[in-house]
């Protein structure tokens, strides 16, 4: 069985990792490979290429402004040489989100594709917003005005729009690269981004060379699009570099199933979201539940979010999520049927407060990169595919008016552009949304400010609520927390964590260097373990971090890392308390392998 395969696999992997009973980071963003003699005599010179855009990341944002980019030179008559870089095996292997989109970037795009044959087709035909409780759902009206009302979008498999994306970005003219993990951020001597590299293979899990080593190749640009996501690594560096953001970014973990259920049971076009049980009143979350055909599949997309904000160490998202199909309301509508698909990614909360500054010199951020997801609604991919566009109009102008022998433009344009879309409107009009559940009210406070200011006012209030600390800031210590009780798993509706992770299809190299950093070894016993009572080993959706007894001393526990487990979801990144864990990409074509999620 697999399962046993992960569990073995995910023991022995790790012992050389293991000194002196302490987990020990080798990876050589925390190494100097410099002061290491083992890497004395290693030939280090990367090969390079030039394109006038390089692009991190093949999700709906990096593929629209690829396609943009190269409609604008078409039309233009102008030789434009773009790529896109993606760390997963196929494009739109790590894409995961519920989803129900709006199609008005698509249509503006690429007005024809339907007749293109985009897998955008389940159009939503009825629709639910409830409040549950333990046992029973207390519905709220829908109505035009209210966030979640879907009328007229549409229910897709993102992963297979995405793929269809990066057909269009090919047939466009687009390097599409997958499998190209890009590691590093280059920079010109001036301070601007001069581009990426990708990763070193060959690596040992010592951290040392192996016969096989190999350096990254550079990837070159006049302009570098980073379009990795929430929570991308190497937009982390560039927020950080040329001091970005303003206001801390707040975020969640949204976790997901994907089912086939009984073709009795089955409502194409229906879309269902909850909040309430089995989330405290003070902890912002909730649930979707989307019907789906798919090539005759009648299939059910149900997931639950969490709010990354939680106080509570004990809280274990994975384990609210298998708790919430319990409920008597959705249990009804997967009995008999078959789980096909598990996965989790992290998400962006923060909204209109949390928007960095777009632009740098050599480079913009789009997409989740920059925190276009409208919470309130739960949408994000029409925002990021705009920002994508305004991006690459904003690129392709400024190329214009710096002619051909420009070594670095600064897009200056995109941010002023980008703010008088509907991207940054919607976000605006909804900003107060999400603060407006951290009161002692919770959810109910929450609702009734919605309600009061902007399904009737339209956010036209003339303040703006604010998030309070970082997430991994809000944290209390275990002996203050409250305990958490979790039914076990039945194996039919409810999973355990290694069973769940098993449909992923993650996998990664054995033998390189873990890709969750510690910047600091003694962090995750001596801090987390003893403060917080291990909170990774909760938050984390894969089971990638373990805490276990040393072999030195039984007596005590040590921390381990199961890094091929790991599903990319970056929570780890974001939650851990003391900001010692550090996500960085590993060898690419790792990770999950999701099949239209």
């Amino acid at each position: 069985m697999r399962i046993s395969g992960v569990t073995l696999f995910r023991v022995s992997s790790q012992l050389r990792n293991v000194v002196n009973g302490q987990w020990t980071t080798t990876h050589y963003t925390i190494k100097d490979r410099a002061t290491d003699p083992r890497w004395k005599d290693v030939y280090m010179s990367r090969e390079s290429d030039v394109y006038d855009v390089v692009i991190v990341g093949g999700g709906p944002s990096g593929l629209s402004a690829a396609i943009r980019l190269r409609q604008l030179a078409e039309k233009a008559q102008k030789e434009l040489r773009v790529c896109v870089v993606e760390k997963a095996s196929v494009i739109g292997g790590h894409t995961l989100s519920g989803a129900v989109i709006e199609t008005r970037a698509l249509d503006e795009l690429i007005p024809n594709w339907k007749e293109l044959g985009a897998p955008v087709h389940q159009k939503v035909s009825s629709e639910s917003i409830a409040i549950l409780t333990e046992t029973g759902r207390i519905p709220v009206p829908v109505f035009p005005g209210v966030p979640l009302a879907n009328h007229g979008n549409y229910i897709v498999r993102l992963g297979k729009v995405v793929q269809w994306l990066g057909e269009q970005a090919e047939a466009a003219g687009v390097e599409v690269w997958p499998e190209i993990a890009a590691s590093e951020v280059l920079y010109n001597e001036d301070g601007s981004v001069k581009g990426i590299a990708t990763n070193d293979v060959g690596i040992g899990k010592d951290g040392a060379p192996k016969d096989g080593f190999a350096r990254g190749m550079e990837f070159h640009a006049k302009c570098t699009i980073f379009a990795e996501g929430c929570r991308g690594h190497l937009s982390k560096q560039v927020l950080d570099k040329f001091d970005l953001r303003s206001h801390a970014m707040t975020y969640g973990i949204g976790l997901k199933e994907l089912w086939e259920i009984d073709p009795a049971k089955h409502r194409p076009g229906y879309v269902e979201h909850t909040l309430g049980w089995p989330l405290n009143v003070d902890q912002y979350g909730g649930s979707f539940l989307y019907h789906i055909e798919d090539a005759g599949q009648p299939l059910v997309s149900v997931g639950f979010v969490v709010a990354l904000d939680y106080a509570n160490p004990n809280m274990n998202p994975y384990k609210e999520f298998q708790k919430y199909k319990t409920h008597p309301s959705i249990s009804k509508q997967l009995e008999g049927g078959k789980r096909i698909g598990y996965g989790a990614r992290a998400l962006n909360e923060g909204g209109f407060q949390s928007i960095p500054k777009l632009h740098f010199p050599g480079g913009c951020l789009v997409g989740c990169s920059a925190g276009f997801l409208n919470v309130a609604k739960l949408k994000g991919t029409h925002s990021a595919m705009k920002s994508g566009m305004v991006a690459a109009e904003a690129i392709f102008e400024e190329l214009q008016a710096k002619g051909e022998d420009v070594q670095t433009i600064d897009p200056a344009n995109y941010d002023k552009n980008v703010r008088d879309t509907y991207v940054v409107k919607e976000l605006k009009a909804t900003r107060n949304i999400r603060p407006s559940f951290n009161t002692s009210l919770g959810y109910i406070g929450g609702l009734i400010y919605s309600g009061l200011f902007y399904v009737f006012g339209r956010g036209m209030e003339p303040w703006t609520l604010g998030h309070g600390k970082k997430d991994n800031e809000k944290l209390i210590p275990v002996k203050d927390a409250k305990e958490i009780d979790y039914p076990k798993p039945d194996g039919k509706l409810t999973f355990d964590l290694l069973t769940s992770v098993s449909l992923t299809g993650t996998n990664h190299t054995e033998d390189q260097p873990a890709h969750l950093t510690l910047k600091n070894d003694q962090v995750p016993v001596d801090v987390n373990l003893a403060v917080f009572g291990g909170p990774e080993a909760r938050f984390c959706p894969a089971g990638v971090y373990e805490f276990v007894p040393s072999e030195a001393d039984e007596t005590k526990k040590r921390l381990q890392i199961n890094a091929q487990n790991c599903i990319h979801c970056k929570t780890c990144d974001i939650k851990d308390p003391q900001q010692n864990i550090n996500w960085v990409t590993p060898e690419g074509g790792g990770g999950p392998k999701y099949e239209g999620m």
